[in-house]
């Protein structure tokens, strides 16, 4: 099992006196750190306007990162697809992949947050089917081989169309981010990889482990190989009472303050696509620091990681990626706390981390 960088570079917290551009700085910072300690990837999500992360462009971080790294795998978390036009995003990641040398690892959601789509106009109460056909016009898009393609679709439609340069990958691999069973679909019948994060897998379907079963039902019922499974994990050290309080608060106040407020859960508006987040919404707010379990945090010592990670390992999910600097970190904690993971529990699992960690 591999293990990667992740972030929402989610920086909407309350008294908070850390700008943006220093979090970008830091995350960046942080991704590079990773590829010296051995990770596999750097994961890092698009938000605009602050209204849950503040990094609106990574593409162009992850660009800068490539020329400064030469292992880590370089990945969206996720792209949110419907808010751009897929022609534009086929062109950019395939440019990125070419410039790393094929370590381009894209991943494509639809987000939660309709103030992110509300400026540049984009219909949010739709944005399912507009998500289904973008990454159905990307996948036509890399797989061409130089060719030029049509498409008529109910969102996008053109003639004549060749993309450059084409991706170095092929395939290009690709995820889909996924809290639904409609996404979870969509990855099956397209043969793409799947993300989820464990705490949404546990209240939707019981665990990780009944998601890796309906993929790999729902790629058998489409005729689809399946492919990689992945999961995120917000990640926090701890070695005794105070520091357990500290950290157990700290993922909290990231919940409260970020999460919530970004999340749909309003039933009178949140569009008929979005309401499993309701639930999700209600169960946060009843969410106490004693009340966090394995089912979203790895928290704890490095043996009490390995052994919830065994777990994850064994129900099929090749990669984890940790979520460090969550709830205000500080900088320098995550850079520990990063080694630590490295020096301590990665090397219980097997993986390419390894050949990297001794080289």
């Amino acid at each position: 099992m591999e293990f990667g960088y992740f972030t929402l570079s989610d920086n909407h917290y309350e008294n908070n006196p850390r700008d943006a551009n220093t979090f970008i700085s830091d995350i960046t910072a942080e991704a590079i750190y990773a590829d010296q300690l051995g990770m596999h990837s750097a994961w890092i999500g698009e938000h605009h306007f602050n209204s849950l992360g503040v990094l609106s462009s990574p593409e162009l971080v992850l660009a800068y990162i490539a020329a400064r790294t030469k292992h880590i795998r370089l990945a969206p978390a996720v792209n949110v697809t419907p808010l751009h036009h897929p022609i534009r995003v086929a062109e950019q990641w395939a440019t990125l992949d070419l410039l790393s040398g094929g370590r381009v690892d894209f991943a494509s959601g639809r987000g939660y947050d309709a103030r992110e789509y509300e400026p540049f106009h984009v219909s949010f109460a739709n944005n399912q089917g507009i998500f289904e056909e973008g990454m159905e016009v990307l996948k036509k898009l890399w797989s061409a081989e130089g060719r030029r393609i049509d498409h008529e679709g109910k969102h996008y439609q053109f003639k004549d169309v060749r993309i450059t340069p084409q991706p170095i990958q092929k395939p290009l691999p690709v995820y889909i981010g996924s809290f639904s069973k409609p996404s979870i679909e969509l990855a099956a019948r397209l043969g793409y990889g799947l993300i989820v994060a464990p705490f949404a897998a546990a209240m939707s379907y019981g665990g990780l482990k009944q998601v890796a079963d309906l993929y790999h039902e729902t790629c058998a019922k489409h005729g689809t190989k399946p492919q990689r499974l992945m999961c995120s994990y917000f990640t926090h050290f701890y070695d005794n009472a105070a520091q357990e309080k500290a950290q157990r608060e700290r993922q909290i106040r990231y919940y409260k303050e970020c999460v919530i407020p970004a999340f749909p859960g309003d039933p009178k508006t949140a569009p008929p696509s979005y309401h499993y987040f309701i639930d999700m919404v209600k169960r946060l707010h009843q969410v106490t620091p004693e009340g966090l379990t394995e089912n979203s945090v790895l928290l704890g010592n490095s043996e009490r990681m390995t052994e919830v990670l065994k777990k994850v390992e064994a129900a099929g999910f090749a990669e984890v990626i940790l979520y460090f600097n969550v709830g205000m970190k500080p900088h320098a904690q995550v850079k520990e706390e990063m080694d630590r993971f490295m020096r301590e529990v990665a090397p219980n699992f097997q993986g390419k981390h390894q050949l990297r960690r001794a080289a």
